[in-house]
């Protein structure tokens, strides 16, 4: 813009600078003396002009702005400069040098009308479409790029370097992952500035992302994924369903064991007492229980009976009204005097 402004005041310098030579021209001519000898017509004001407007329009020409985003590239007589010019004002020499502006931003190259066939791991055909590349010169490589890349604008990154590299992608990929983007456009972005590198070099074109839009099988082979994936989630669904059996069977089996466990408690603890009980019931018991037990249940019949041939010891057998058998162990103190 400032160069435009410099042109405009050279051309308008110049302008009037003409315009007043015509003008005193005319006048002298216009004077009316017939014959009159002709002076020569001072022009300094417009010679001043002239002068201020050709220096203005070679001054216009002798220097470039470089706008942020941007790199620049001197030239002299077709010679490119290996030295890469920054942004802000660059100075030149007007006429035999000029310098070319390189875009080092973010930009885009799309591949919408052509879709890229290749295969997967398993020899699957897959087609890839939509595909768009976002690269980046890197400035200190622009220079390099202007002198050795031809239509570097359009053909930096171009349409079969891209097939290829997704080609390569693809070969490596199962179908499943082929249309998987998260796993696709990572690996196709790595292969593109692998192949890149090798074409121009480390550090000269930067692939900041790959965008696949669409990647599509045959009708027989979409049906086989699907039946696949369906697989895959019944697998899953029965893992899960398999787990929470597991884990019920596991807690059934805990609450068993812990009633178990409580009953088998409960039984050692019934059966120490019960022993317990008994002890203290052999304990207690001695020869007048004894007796008093035999009174309390005697009907009043002596015995016909007697079993024994110790004086002190002796059995009496005898039957009661219902014909049951009846026995007691006596015992006779003998008292010694």
């Amino acid at each position: 813009m400032l160069n435009g402004i410099f042109i405009f005041l050279g051309l308008l310098f110049i302008g009037l600078g003409i315009f007043l030579i015509v003008r005193k021209s005319l006048k002298k001519n216009k004077s009316g003396v017939v014959n009159a000898p002709k002076a020569p017509v001072k022009h300094y004001s417009a010679i001043l002009l002239i002068a201020l407007g050709i220096a203005s329009l070679i001054f216009s020409m002798s220097f470039t702005i470089i706008p942020t985003g941007y790199t620049g590239v001197r030239v002299t007589f077709g010679q490119v400069d290996k030295r890469t010019l920054n942004n802000g004002f660059n100075f030149h020499a007007p006429f035999i040098q000029e310098i070319v502006l390189v875009n080092n931003k973010q930009q885009d190259i799309k591949f919408n009308e052509n879709s890229i066939s290749s295969e997967t791991s398993e020899r699957n055909t897959v087609i890839f479409k939509g595909i768009t590349i976002t690269y980046q010169i890197n400035p200190e490589k622009s220079a390099w790029i202007y002198a050795n890349v031809t239509n570097y604008e359009a053909g930096l990154v171009n349409e079969s370097l891209v097939a290829s590299a997704i080609k390569t992608t693809s070969k490596t990929l199962s179908p499943v992952d082929c249309t998987n983007r998260s796993i696709l456009e990572p690996k196709a972005k790595e292969n593109i500035q692998k192949s890149l590198d090798e074409k121009y070099g480390s550090e000269v074109v930067y692939v900041n992302k790959v965008v696949i839009n669409d990647a599509t099988f045959d009708a027989e082979y979409d049906e086989k994924i699907a039946k696949k994936q369906q697989a895959q989630i019944d697998y899953e669904t029965q893992q899960i369903e398999n787990k929470k059996n597991i884990e019920k069977a596991e807690a059934d089996a805990t609450v068993t064991k812990t009633n178990a466990q409580a009953k088998a408690d409960a039984l050692v603890i019934n059966a120490e007492a019960e022993a317990n009980a008994n002890k203290t019931i052999s304990d207690s018991i001695d020869s007048n229980v004894l007796q008093n037990k035999y009174y309390e249940t005697w009907d009043g019949k002596l015995p016909t009976t007697i079993v024994g041939s110790d004086v002190t010891s002796s059995i009496l057998i005898g039957t009661d009204s219902e014909n049951k058998v009846v026995t007691e162990t006596t015992t006779t103190e003998t008292n010694e005097d």
